[in-house]
């Protein structure tokens, strides 16, 4: 099921809510049955005699959520079913049996008019001001819609920040409940979007906050007149997730809902994609390297080259494959086998993956792990699985990372070349396989063995591809 266009009458309100507290049985019963009313239309039996059919509601009403998220369809509240209703959402039902009108809703012009009423105090006015615009820009950039902002009187879309009860009968719950919700396009209140005041907004995407451009973003998607989407990584995926939002580009299931309501822009060319360099190019380079569950990823802008034990052939894949909700091109990355963790970087960020899963809580800061604030990005890393150290390249430096205490060694950083001669001043991207470490710098690679620190020999950085 690709991204949905809002179609049904009346207005809907839109609520993004926050993982279900820790609670008895009955209490996480209670909001099991909830979240099954709130976003799959579930109807409860309140008479005894009907218990048994209550029941029967339910199992198809489960059945109806695994489906939407491509979970195994089995009408019981298994793990994985109750995991993704603790995820952070927003509570636009997902099914619901509305009336609609006959055509959907959307704004029959191209010329949209938006007021910022008031300000978040958690950020600057300005920074406020740049995320908005920034959420209506990924929109107008990919159809005729032009947004305007006013400053005064009535705009098509009124946003606010307010707390608790606020006037539109669906009041906030304060921190860590509902974050924002929006209305369809429409006449008096539609396509307003209003902000919970007791949350943490940020600018950026952090763990001790809601990064503001995301949640307008989204609740902007319905202001315009789109549902959700059952595609992981897609903004109107009903689940909020952190993502780096630098550099941010609309998915493409998001584009082909919104041009199916407003057509594309008229000065729209279709745009080629990057093309991914050959594998046996003499001059290809590499972004960051590591190893993953018994193979070697080789990452490249938005591309993976795959080295596997299990298929004979490199396979080729792209970031948004793997990770959809990452933006591409790593700095640096690196596997710790024993947590069965991957680490990668992107500026002065990193994430945590287990698998294709993010771990909750990234991205943060890569001063959480002890680099001084001078330190904006990391060129290289590479675990050592018998020391169970990490090592980190910056410029002509590197650190060593003790994963067992989490902290920095002393008497770090130190010079690369006076430790491992011979690989030049700086790395690239850097991999430790078959008892060897391999350093990559531009278009070469340097084997060094790991214990003497001694340089064995200079390959071409493609010579994992049988090049």
């Amino acid at each position: 099921m690709k991204t949905k266009i809002l179609s049904f009458l009346g207005l809907l309100y839109v609520a993004c809510s926050y993982a279900f507290p820790v609670g008895s049985e009955k209490e996480n019963e209670d909001m099991q049955f909830k979240y099954l009313k709130n976003f799959y239309d579930f109807k409860e039996e309140k008479n005894s005699l009907f218990k048994a059919k209550n029941f029967n509601h339910m199992a198809d009403k489960i059945r109806e959520m695994q489906s939407f998220f491509g979970l195994e369809v089995t009408g019981e509240l298994n793990h994985k079913t109750v995991d993704i209703m603790k995820q952070p959402r927003c509570g636009i039902p997902d099914v619901r049996s509305y009336s609609t009108f006959s055509q959907s809703p959307r704004w029959k012009k191209e010329d949209v008019t938006y007021r910022i009423l008031n300000y978040t105090p958690d950020m600057l006015q300005e920074d406020v001001e740049e995320a908005i615009a920034k959420a209506f820009q990924i929109w107008s950039s990919v159809t005729p819609l032009r947004f305007t902002r006013v400053y005064s009187g009535q705009a098509d879309i009124m946003i606010s920040f307010a707390s608790g009860f606020h006037g539109d009968f669906y009041s906030f719950d304060g921190p860590g409940g509902t974050l924002a919700h929006a209305y369809p396009p429409g006449s008096g209140i539609g396509g307003d979007a209003h902000f919970d005041e007791d949350e943490n907004w940020t600018k950026f995407t952090t763990y001790s906050g809601y990064n503001l451009f995301l949640v307008a973003a989204h609740e902007l998607g319905h202001s315009l007149g789109l549902g959700h989407s059952n595609v992981v990584g897609a903004l109107m995926y009903p689940i909020y997730m952190a993502r780096d939002t630098r550099d941010y580009r609309l998915p493409q299931d998001d584009i082909d809902g919104i041009q199916a309501l407003y057509g594309k822009h008229s000065e729209m060319t279709p745009s080629k994609p990057p093309t991914r360099p050959e594998d046996c190019d003499p001059h290809l380079t590499f972004d960051a390297i590591t190893t993953l569950r018994g193979e070697i990823l080789f990452f490249k802008d938005s591309y993976v080259w795959r080295k596997s034990p299990y298929f004979s052939n490199i396979e080729h894949d792209t970031i948004s494959s793997f990770w959809p909700s990452l933006a591409a091109g790593f700095d640096a990355a690196y596997e710790v086998d024993k947590r069965d963790q991957v680490i990668l970087f992107k500026d002065d960020q990193y994430w945590a993956v287990s698998g294709y899963s993010i771990e909750p809580g990234f991205p943060k800061p890569i001063q959480n792990l002890g680099f001084p604030r001078s330190v904006g990005k990391i060129d290289a890393a590479v675990h050592d699985q018998n020391t169970k150290k990490t090592y980190f390249f910056i410029g002509n430096k590197y650190w060593s990372f003790n994963e067992n205490t989490q902290s920095m060694e002393r008497r770090y950083p130190r010079k690369i070349a006076a430790d491992f001669q011979g690989i030049g001043p700086r790395v690239d991207a850097a991999l430790q396989k078959n008892g060897h470490f391999y350093f990559f710098n531009g278009s070469n690679q340097y084997e060094v063995d790991i214990k003497n620190k001694k340089l064995i020999r200079v390959m071409k950085s493609n010579s994992w591809f049988n090049c």
